[in-house]
């Protein structure tokens, strides 16, 4: 039988998340589910904190059962939202400015599924120390991850000042665990290589500023005519805002409508290029894989949709999603998609993707297999 102390402490805080369960079955995103009424969701949990606090077999620490709620409760609404305690909200509010210490692994989850490795850095923490692609994550410092969203799955990756992460993976059957020391990733928002047969090929490793500026700045000048086109490799670019993405695509195209997030209730948000174009006519090809996230599918998205680049790889996830970080009373936050990007057609890139227009063999995706597919090679490449 729980104390009466603790019963009241635990009373509420499942009852602090019955409370946020009415709130979220109100609804979030755009075109959602139909849902229970929150009449009816609010019974049920009502029921579930009777059976907890009266036929429970141990004391439960109610602080514990308050993250696990508000885990349960955020991370089922989709794959990016999610609850995230003191130490992980202060590490997303830094790395929501600029890229911070990361190991370099690219992750995708599932809700009730670990996360996946899709993809990982050349010459990062997480190539050095052995990981793969394919390779699964079942916990992170000696915690499970199966109950976490993907947004504090790699949140948990990162720190502002370094330091070693434990990860425990699942490869073949078989687990192992790996330490990784966490390091800055890039110097530069880009790389720019020479390739015969094309202008170059640069090579965008996050959409966070001053990526538009410095690339306006820096390429343009760079190019030669007849070279071919313009290779951008948006492969494993996962990070970023929407706002360097459009800032981004002003360098290659103008309109004063690239598409729109949708929010709740069906609000338009557009995103838009106004400026002057520096490479207006310039003959432009994408490269894109299954790590290419977030702002990096915005910018392919809209390149193919305003007829500027052909795309070559393979589907993107569709994480196109507007996060937003909601702060709690104790330092902890909630992390929630609150809109979703749209072309001005209507179409949603988030939870499509975007699909090439030439596709690559999944079993060869080298750089060379990517130039074998490339259209519009300048002869002699």
């Amino acid at each position: 039988m729980l104390n009466t102390r603790k019963s009241r402490v635990l009373l509420t805080s499942a009852l602090a998340a019955a409370a946020l369960f009415f709130w979220l079955e109100k609804g979030i995103l755009p075109g959602g589910p139909q849902k229970p009424s929150p009449r009816e969701s609010f019974r049920v949990m009502e029921r579930v904190i009777g059976y907890i606090k009266a036929d429970y077999l141990e004391e439960p620490d109610p602080k514990k059962v308050m993250d696990g709620a508000f885990h349960g409760l955020i991370s089922s609404l989709d794959v990016l939202s999610g609850y995230l305690d003191k130490p992980a909200a202060a590490v997303y509010a830094a790395a929501a400015k600029s890229p911070i210490k990361d190991i370099g692994a690219i992750l995708f989850k599932q809700t009730n599924a670990f996360p996946l490795v899709i993809g990982v850095l050349e010459n990062s923490p997480a190539a050095k120390a052995g990981l793969r692609v394919g390779d699964t994550l079942s916990a992170v410092d000696d915690r499970s991850t199966i109950g976490w969203s993907l947004t504090e799955a790699e949140i948990r990756l990162k720190d502002p000042v370094g330091g070693k992460v434990k990860l425990r993976v699942i490869r073949d059957n078989a687990t192992k665990e790996i330490e990784i020391e966490r390091a800055a990733l890039y110097a530069k928002p880009f790389t720019v290589s020479a390739q015969k047969g094309t202008a170059g090929v640069v090579r965008i490793h996050h959409f966070y500023g001053p990526l538009a500026a410095e690339f306006r700045k820096t390429v343009p000048p760079g190019l030669t005519a007849a070279a071919g086109p313009l290779v951008l490799d948006l492969r494993d670019c996962s990070e970023g805002d929407a706002a360097e993405a459009a800032a981004f695509l002003n360098v290659f195209l103008k309109s004063d409508r690239i598409g729109y997030f949708e929010k709740k209730g069906g609000v338009k948000d557009d995103l838009g290029c106004p400026a002057a174009p520096a490479l207006e006519t310039q003959p432009l090809v994408v490269w894109v894989n299954q790590a290419t996230l977030g702002p990096a599918e915005i910018a392919a998205a809209v390149l193919r949709d305003q007829k500027r680049a052909k795309i070559v790889g393979i589907a993107t996830p569709g994480l196109t999603g507007r996060l937003e970080l909601f702060p709690l009373d104790q330092g902890d936050a909630l992390v929630l998609t609150t809109a979703v990007f749209c072309l001005p057609s209507g179409d949603k890139i988030w939870g499509k993707g975007v699909t090439p227009d030439v596709k690559i063999d999944l079993r060869k995706m080298e750089t060379k297999d990517y130039l074998e597919k490339t259209p519009g090679l300048a002869p002699g490449r």
